[in-house]
């Protein structure tokens, strides 16, 4: 049997489609329990390496005959030599190319719209870290949303299509992942924006991203609107009068936690009036577009993650507490964990500190933690 390699967009597409595999990952216990690649027809089995090292005769026959078999470990090599081993013995395998690293660092580039004035709405799904950012592309011109650090999958992007970046967003100050809306700006000779509510700790220059600013792609509008919670300076989007790019506010399934700065008691009223207030004033018909997600039921067929206004105040479960005091409740009492390395995050995202490649790499390691649950 041949030693076979599978790429993360091919996994990524297998997942999307909701195609079944059987994915061993040979990671420790716990890196395991914290964090996967996730489907909804994947089954699985955590045998960490050092198990493996005698021999794989007793694992042979807990592996599935029916099905593709994935060897994941967390930079490659470990999972290569157990793919090797498993072939020794006559059965198909294939190793994650670049491990687990690689899956947290692909984007998936998604079409969501032609846009009503002839320009283009994209989603860049981060399949591995739940992260969603956004380009309008318009009459040569390009704005970018949220961005993550793997900068070159947006300029690359913009330069296929023929497009100039002309503004970076940054819906808020993340603290979940690193952001490559300054470094973007910066190469694309672009204006980057920032609500200064977020910005009090910053060292660089940046334009004040206000309620209520309009910046034109082309012929496409996309407005400003101030909606703080999950900082004091989350910013929402209305593109093209049609989509509503809620940031870390609202997502499909969930809402935003207030606490990343330690604020959650002092944000929760901000978080409600934006969803129950400011939200509610808007058109059921925009079409939301968060900037993570939390699970594989969230992403629609097509690989997009986004669902109208109005069915979110029907089915989200954050969006169906009336009372207020009920509503504190369920925000402060139901916070996960932190996100890894959440405050050194947040003092790169203020260009505080600038660490090295692989370091930002090991700092995002692991899910996003930005909802409510």
């Amino acid at each position: 049997m041949t030693v076979q390699l599978m790429k993360p967009q091919e996994v990524a597409r297998i997942s999307i489609d909701k195609k079944p595999l059987f994915i061993l990952d040979v990671r420790n216990e716990d890196a395991f329990a914290d964090w996967k690649i996730e489907g909804e027809s994947f089954d699985y089995l955590n045998v960490p390496y050092f198990d493996l090292l005698d021999g794989v005769e007793e694992l042979m026959e807990k592996l599935p005959t029916d099905r593709q078999l994935l060897v994941v470990c967390a930079k490659e090599g470990s999972s290569q030599m157990i793919v090797e081993m498993i072939s020794d013995k006559g059965m198909n395998a294939a190793y994650l190319e670049g491990g687990m690293k690689s899956w947290s660092e692909y984007l998936e580039p998604v079409k969501i719209a032609d846009l009503k004035s002839g320009g283009e709405l994209y989603q860049f799904v981060r399949l591995g870290k739940g992260c969603l950012s956004y380009m309008v592309i318009d009459n040569n011109e390009a704005v970018v949303i949220d961005a993550t650090r793997m900068t070159d999958v947006y300029l690359e992007f913009a330069k296929e299509k023929g497009a100039i970046i002309k503004h970076v967003f940054d819906t808020h100050l993340h603290a979940d992942h690193i952001s490559g809306g300054r470094q973007i700006a910066e190469e694309a000779k672009a204006t980057y924006y920032l609500p200064s509510e977020d910005a009090d700790e910053v060292v660089f220059d940046y334009t004040n991203l206000t309620d209520g600013l309009q910046v034109n792609v082309g012929n496409t509008a996309i407005q400003a609107v101030s909606s703080p919670g999950h900082t004091s300076g989350s910013t929402s989007f209305i593109v093209d009068n049609a989509y509503l790019l809620t940031g870390d506010i609202l997502f499909i399934d969930s809402i935003g936690r207030p606490d990343l700065a330690g604020k959650a008691e002092d944000w929760v009223g901000d978080l409600r009036t934006t969803l129950y207030s400011r939200y509610e004033e808007l058109s059921r018909e925009l079409v939301v577009l968060p900037a993570h997600f939390m699970e594989m039921n969230e992403v629609n067929p097509d690989g997009s993650v986004a669902k109208k206004l109005g069915s979110l105040f029907a089915e989200n479960h954050g969006l169906q507490v009336k009372d207020e005091s009920e509503f504190r409740s369920l925000v402060t009492e139901n916070l996960p964990p932190q996100p890894n390395a959440y405050q050194e995050i947040r003092k790169i995202n203020m260009g505080i500190v600038v660490p090295d490649e692989e370091t930002q790499r090991e700092m995002e390691i692991g899910p996003n933690r930005c909802a409510v649950r």
